[in-house]
């Protein structure tokens, strides 16, 4: 077991329903397992719906986490995120916490966080921008962020209102080729985008084994074995130096942008 960086080309780590939906199970969430169908977990009012397809005669759809928000329970999805199966865990367990907050606030601050979507974008995609990402606009209403190493990106679509096509794009590995990507469909609230923004630039290191870092990225990683990071030892080193690019350089995740208020 060792210690990667950048989290976006470690492989998605282990499949652990629990971690990847950090809900009360055992309170009044329910965990629906069928061997033969997809697993589902959903909110008491069943407003909110997470599903990872496991099983699945869809083509490309093996693996998928989906998670939908309904306005109305028996309605179709208000908004959806989707991810594919080789999507680090760690995204999925810090969305779908930011999701949970969403989901316990609405309450007491008498108000819909779930659907009513109060943050400007930026609030997501600026921390993008203090880590030295580039960016480029486009007239046809897209504007693109890549990161330093060329090996993670996020896409804004800024003037759609279009709910069949994600507002929100994002991936790791090279671009033609991603090894994960996400999507979050027009309406998902801003909070849950920066939180995932959040994470994906995180320096906090995530563990894998060598076994579990895709092929094509394991040259562009650091890694450190366990011992050496928890006593505070030399950084994390480029398993090779010649392809790595320096991880970000700021100590600390930049916080998810909270509601407004």
């Amino acid at each position: 077991m060792v210690e990667i960086l950048p989290r976006h080309l470690a492989g998605a780590g282990s499949t652990d329903l629990r971690t990847a939906w950090p809900f009360p199970f055992d309170e009044d969430w329910s965990l629906h397992q069928p061997e033969d169908r997809p697993t589902i977990a959903a909110s008491p009012c069943l407003r909110l719906r997470a599903s990872h397809l496991i099983h699945s005669t869809r083509p490309g759809a093996y693996g998928r986490w989906i998670t939908t928000a309904h306005r109305d329970p028996f309605g179709p999805p208000t908004w959806q995120i989707t991810f594919g199966p080789d999507t680090p865990l760690e995204f999925l367990h810090d969305v779908h916490t930011e999701l949970l907050d969403l989901y316990l606030e609405d309450p007491r601050a008498g108000q819909e966080w779930l659907f009513e979507n109060n943050a400007a974008p930026h609030e997501a995609y600026a921390p993008l921008l203090v880590r030295g990402w580039s960016h480029r606009v486009e007239i046809s209403g897209s504007q693109f962020f890549t990161s330093p190493s060329a090996l993670a990106g996020v896409q804004h679509l800024y003037a759609t209102t279009d709910s069949t096509v994600p507002t929100w794009t994002t991936w790791g590995g090279d671009a033609s080729a991603p090894t994960w990507r996400g999507e979050f469909s027009y309406g998902t609230p801003t909070a849950l985008v920066a939180s995932f923004i959040a994470s994906l630039i995180s320096t906090d290191p995530v563990r894998r084994t060598v076994k579990d870092i895709p092929a094509q990225t394991r040259r562009h990683v650091y890694e450190a074995p366990l011992a050496t990071a928890s006593h505070q030892a030399p950084p994390l080193s480029p398993v090779a130096p010649a392809q790595c690019r320096v991880a970000p350089t700021t100590d600390r995740a930049v916080p998810a942008v909270r509601r407004g208020r």
